[in-house]
Parts: C-alpha cells; structure tokens; sequence
C-alpha cells in the first residue's frame, strides 16, 4: 500500500473502519482494535511508526509488525489469518504500518471473554442486543432454530406440511409432526421453532408481527403521495406468490425494438422479479424486529429493501461468487417446494436473466440495518401492444369502461366522477355512477369522501 493509497483510505472511511494507534500501542490495544474492527464492518488499522530508530524512544517497524501479529493471535478465535500482513508505508519521511481487517468475516471475535465494537473513533464492548444480532448474523446462532414462545403445533397448520411431504420423496407418508422435526420445524420436545411458524404457521403474523411484506407502487420515479399499496402477510410461501402477483399484476405490457424485431413483452422479467422477492423472503433477518420487507414499484425501477445486512461473510464484493445463507431451514424448504431453483445461486440466476431481457444489471447496496436490491425495467422505452388493459383486468370480468377507470387509478391513484366523464365521452353520468358502484359493491374500489369531493381508490 503505498502514500497515495494511505491518503484515499484515510478520506473515503468513517471513523469506525479507521483506526489510528501509536507506534508504542501495548500488544493488548492492537489486539482491542483489531478485534472491534473485526466485528463491526473490518476497516483498517494505521500505527504511527517513526523512522528515526529506537535511540530517539521509537518504534521500529519490523517491531511493530511483530506485535501486531501477536495481538492478531490473541483474539478468539485467532485473526492472524484473516487480516492482511501488516505494511510498513513511507509518508512524509514518517513510516506507518497499516493492517487491512476485511469485512464479512466469519466469526464473532472476542478478547479475554469480552466482545467489543466500534462506536466512532472507540472499541466499546458489545450490548447483548449487538451480540445477539452479531452472532445471528455471523451464522453462530440462528434465529430460525430459535423456540417461539407461546406457540404450540396448534399452531401449524397440519394440511400444509402434508402438501409439502408429498413434493419430498423421503417425506411421503411420513406424519406431519416427524416431518417437522426431520426440517428443524419443531425439536424434539414440539417446541415450534421460527422457521416452522414462517413456513407453516397458520397466523405467523400473531407471533413476529413484522414478518411481512409491505409493497407499493408509484406512478412516478419518486414516492408521493399517489400510490397503490398492499401489506402480504400469512406463511413464507404465500407471500412470495402474493407479492409476485402483486407486481406482475402492476407492470406495463407492451414491445421493444431488438434491432428491427419488435417483441412483445413485460416491463421486467417475471422469472428475475419472482428471485429478488424470493432472495428477500428467504434471506431477510427476522430477528429485527418492527420492520417488514419492503417492494416500492417506480415508473423506471423495482426496489427491494430487506431487514439485516449481508449474512456471514458475504459482501458486496463476492455476492456473486461466494454461498451463506442465514436461514438454511428457510432456504431448503423453499427450494422443496420449487420456489429456489437452485441453492444459493438466486443472485446469479436474476443477473443472468436481467443481461437476457436487455436490462441493466440488478444494483445491490447495504444500507444502516438491511440489504437493498434494484431492479431497472424498460420504462418509457415500451410500446404499447393496446393489450395491456385487457391482460391486465380480464379476469375481473368488467366492462371496457370499468377497465379504463381501473387502469386509470393504477396510473394516477384515485379516479373522480368528473375525471371518469372526461376518460369516457358520451356515456350518460348515471351509467358511469353505475359502473363505479358496481366495482365498489364487488369489493374492487374503495369510495372516499361525499358528494363533490368523492373519488375512488382500490381497495
């Protein structure tokens, strides 16, 4: 690492992943840093070697590359491993050491018994709610295998888990209870454990209320306060089919030109949407509590937002290359029952169909508590086939002037009387009164307000 990359490191990272010691730190400070670096998001430690020699009270460098190195094996488990070898740089005719802890290790580092973090520019010890998530999310405890207090096989519905055993050839026949246990739905005692209430759980919602998914989609590039909204809940399996539903249900249908071929098609991939809402569900840290999985619909984009930064030691970096999951019992019930192709390679998999659809590739960012995935779709470059109403409402069974003002309110939000006489010309008011007041007694819309403030919205 030389001056110019000391420079950069010291101007791109927040205090928590930059570290400054002495070049006289005691082994026992290094090995503090060290290990609140490696809890928290890695970063790296610089030590103000001098270079004058030790007849000036001065550390040498080698001597301080020794100490780091003890200090790494002090920590447990040990990080001599796992960080870079310290490097002696020249700055100014002034020698530091630098030692690079990377982020997204796979363990829970501890010091004397005492797990610490960083908070700024400090180590501190970790609260038992940093703990806890830390080791959740470093895969030493999952919160999946966890007990749910209060709940009993009651709870479960029984069907479910037959319709699942007759997917799994070594599961046929077998009762509901001993598959449940053979998945790590219940132990050995019944107790239920979070991955059975989310997998099969007739109320899943009366035990970890936040364990939803709340979508909402916007006719613009930006929220407002237009918008269509729907709050999925029940068991894992059918929120993902709930929220696919959802976003098929609300993208434009249409063509683009390949060249001079003109092909019909959606506004994203079903196959990619259905994956990012799949790695979501499956992936999602369900230990955070009072926040749902969040879907907001764009005119130019989807927006995925999960509880719980990227588990283990996967990063933003190696997300496409590397394998953890934080919820296995989640994840192989789910591909059982046909929703994960493939263990693990979901990721991939939305890439590689995003780049065959001739869209961006997806955007993945870690945010202060969650994980974010974007998916770009072809926007305002679709044509429209004049198939988009009909596919999009037929199976609503309305009339073509009923399926305007629903296309209309998924556009713009509501609809008014007036605006429906302005989409319909010469159609008698009260036939229009009538068409609206249909969908609403059919539980379609959702009448507001009263006389020349009313309009009319989903429901």
């Amino acid at each position: 690492m030389d001056r110019e990359a000391v420079a950069n490191l010291v101007a791109q990272l927040p205090g928590e992943r930059l570290a400054f010691l002495p070049a006289k730190a005691s082994t026992g400070r290094i090995a503090e840093t060290l290990v609140a670096l490696a809890n928290t998001r890695g970063g790296t430690l610089i030590l103000g070697a001098g270079g004058r020699g030790r007849a000036q009270g001065v550390a040498r460098p080698e001597e301080i590359v020794a100490r780091v190195l003890d200090a790494a094996q002090q920590a447990e488990p040990s990080l001599a491993r796992s960080i870079s070898l310290p490097v002696p740089v020249d700055v100014g005719g002034h020698t530091l050491v630098v030692v690079e802890v990377p982020p997204g290790l796979a363990h829970a580092y501890r010091l004397r018994g005492r797990f610490l973090g960083r908070q700024g520019a400090r180590n501190v010890p970790l609260s038992a709610d940093e703990l806890r998530r830390l080791l959740l999310t470093r895969g030493e405890v999952s919160f999946e295998s966890l007990t749910v207090q209060g709940a009993t096989p009651e709870d479960l519905d029984a069907d479910a888990v037959r319709a699942y055993a007759a997917r799994v050839e070594r599961f046929v026949g077998l009762p509901p209870e001993e598959v449940l246990r053979w998945r790590g739905c219940l132990t050995s005692r019944n107790e239920v454990t979070f991955a059975g209430l989310l997998l099969f759980g007739r109320h899943p919602q009366q035990f970890l209320p936040s364990a939803q998914v709340l979508i909402a989609r916007y006719p613009g590039t930006e929220m407002g306060d237009t918008f269509l909204r729907q709050v999925v809940d029940g068991p894992l399996p059918r929120q993902i089919v709930q929220a696919e539903a959802f976003l098929v249900d609300n993208m434009r249908r249409g063509a683009i030109m390949r060249g001079l071929v003109r092909e019909e098609t959606l506004e994203y991939p079903r196959e990619a949407v259905r994956e990012a809402i799949v790695n979501a569900v499956a992936h999602r840290d369900y230990s955070i509590r009072g926040v749902e999985i969040q879907v907001f619909m764009f005119s130019d984009r989807i927006e995925v937002r999960s509880p719980g930064r990227l588990p283990g030691h996967i990063t933003l970096e190696n997300i496409l290359h590397e394998r953890f999951s934080r919820n296995e019992i989640i994840v192989q019930v789910l591909s059982d029952m046909g929703f994960v192709e493939r263990l693990g390679y979901g990721i991939d998999r939305m890439v590689r169909l995003m780049e065959d659809a001739g869209l961006p590739p997806p955007r993945f960012e870690e945010t202060d508590n969650g994980f974010k995935l974007t998916l770009y779709g072809h926007g305002e470059r679709m044509m429209s086939t004049g198939q988009e109403g009909r596919s999009r409402w037929a199976h609503l069974h309305v009339n073509p002037r009923q399926e305007q003002a629903l296309e209309y309110i998924a556009e713009h939000g509501r609809i008014t009387n007036r605006e429906f006489r302005r989409l319909v010309p010469g159609v008698s008011p009260e036939t229009l009164r009538r068409d609206l007041a249909d969908l609403v007694e059919r539980g379609l819309l959702l009448k507001v307000g009263d006389k020349r403030g009313t309009y009319y919205i989903f429901k």
